[in-house]
């Protein structure tokens, strides 16, 4: 396998109440295309900061990140937009869907920057939603969901650009332990597919499912070990 993407000695600080606060100190690593990699540690370790920088959302304060060998310091917001949109999937543990749509509206807004016409939006959106299961609660807003249903929906958001990369925060967080279990089924059967995860978690169970494990503490990799 090949690294999709690289972390070269990066460090975030962010400024706080007049002092300095170190998010990351010094993180290298390396994402292969095609892995599943689990990133764990306690609360305030970094691990959202690590992922932020991953999906183009924030910006170290010294170091690079590379994804596929694009330096994305060097790029502009609109740049890094498009990079996000054609690159990266995200999946949050509160599902990020927009309340005054509807299922298969808001896996479409996933495609307004892309360069796909839009007369094959909703026949991608309604395959991917078929595909998951949730097809039958295409016209349903939101709040007509259950959680399992919302994640799906956000899944589906997430891949109709079919990006490389899939980012995942805390995804089976707000889940039942079956619903959850069917929502990690779906994220092993896309990395079998080839697709590259990396996901944020507490929960060692979850952890475990993946290739390989990087844990963090205060803003170090104090472990970064392969199943």
């Amino acid at each position: 396998m090949t690294a999709l993407a690289r972390i070269i000695d990066v460090h975030r600080v962010y400024p706080r109440a007049g002092v300095s606060l170190d998010a990351l100190s010094g993180v290298t690593l390396d994402i292969e295309r095609g892995s599943f990699v689990a990133i764990v540690g306690r609360s305030g370790s970094g691990k959202s900061t690590l992922l932020n920088l991953l999906g183009c959302l924030d910006q170290p304060s010294r170091g690079q990140v590379f994804l596929e060998d694009v330096d994305t310091a060097t790029l502009d917001d609109k740049q890094a937009s498009r990079l996000r949109n054609r690159f990266i999937g995200f999946l949050f543990q509160s599902f990020n869907l927009i309340p005054q749509m509807s299922v298969l509206e808001n896996v479409e807004t996933a495609l307004l920057y892309s360069d796909r016409p839009e007369h094959e939006w909703r026949a991608r959106a309604s395959g991917l939603l078929q595909r998951l299961g949730i097809d039958e609660r295409s016209s349903h807003r939101p709040s007509e969901l259950s959680g399992g249903e919302a994640q799906r929906a956000a899944l589906a958001r997430a891949l109709v650009n079919e990006p490389e990369l899939l980012l995942a925060d805390e995804p089976t967080g707000n889940l039942d332990v079956d619903t959850g279990e069917s929502v990690l089924a779906l994220l092993d059967e896309l990395v079998a597919e080839g697709r590259t995860l990396v996901l944020v978690t507490h929960d060692q169970s979850v952890a475990a499912r993946a290739h390989r494990v990087v844990e963090l503490s205060d803003g170090k990799v104090i472990r970064d070990s392969l199943r």
